[in-house]
């Protein structure tokens, strides 16, 4: 990945992305070419490892892999108009470009065709995203027979994560003026996110 000294991040924003990331891409090198599957993941900081889990009917995690899985994580990305920038109002010379937060996983995948482990992960993942709403959805709200069941239809998958490579662009580049007027931009178009980001990682 290619990442300018000023879109890289420090260790603890990368962290809070494997905590706090949506749906990622899992690729592999199959003897059949890349796959690819969109799924969750929860981080395991202790074991530095990835945990999810596909459905048995997705071949994919049957192909052998060829050499290291890659998992793409991503958090909140947008386009920025040259409109936004002070700059533009004082020479002109602005272009437009898009702002995101992402991060490269390199490592060791095994699938676990274990209803427990696979139930653990289930779990895990449950209980993440469910962690602060009003009324927290549980596996154990779901009859033991249905969630048997629905365990059965599903492997579990582990990335054992040997790097990672980060980059978080984020308009760190531009002067402050400019940086105030994409935060205000995105504000304006509704994505509270990317302001968000553009805000807390801004130099």
């Amino acid at each position: 990945m290619y990442v300018p000294a000023h879109f890289a991040p420090d260790d603890e924003a990368v962290l809070e992305l494997l905590a706090h990331h949506g749906a990622a891409d899992l690729v592999t090198m199959t003897p059949d070419g890349l796959t690819a599957t969109m799924l969750p993941f929860v981080h395991d900081r202790e074991r530095n490892v990835l945990l999810g889990h596909l459905a048995r009917n997705n071949e994919h995690w049957r192909l052998p892999v060829i050499g290291d899985a890659l998992v793409i994580l991503r958090g909140p990305d947008a386009y920025v108009s040259p409109t936004w920038y002070a700059s533009k109002r004082d020479h002109g010379r602005v272009v437009p470009t898009w702002n995101y937060i992402t991060a490269h996983v390199h490592g060791t995948m095994t699938v676990y065709d274990d209803p427990a482990w696979v139930e653990n992960v289930v779990r895990r993942l449950s209980d993440h995203h469910e962690a602060g709403r009003a009324e927290p959805w549980s596996v154990d709200d779901a009859p033991a027979k249905y969630v048997a069941g629905q365990l059965r239809a599903i492997v579990g998958v582990e990335i054992a994560i040997k790097r990672i490579e980060a980059k978080f662009k984020l308009s760190q580049n531009r002067p402050a003026a400019d940086v105030d007027g994409v935060i205000d931009g995105l504000r304006a178009d509704g994505d509270d996110r990317s302001a968000a980001a553009v805000a807390h990682h801004r130099n």
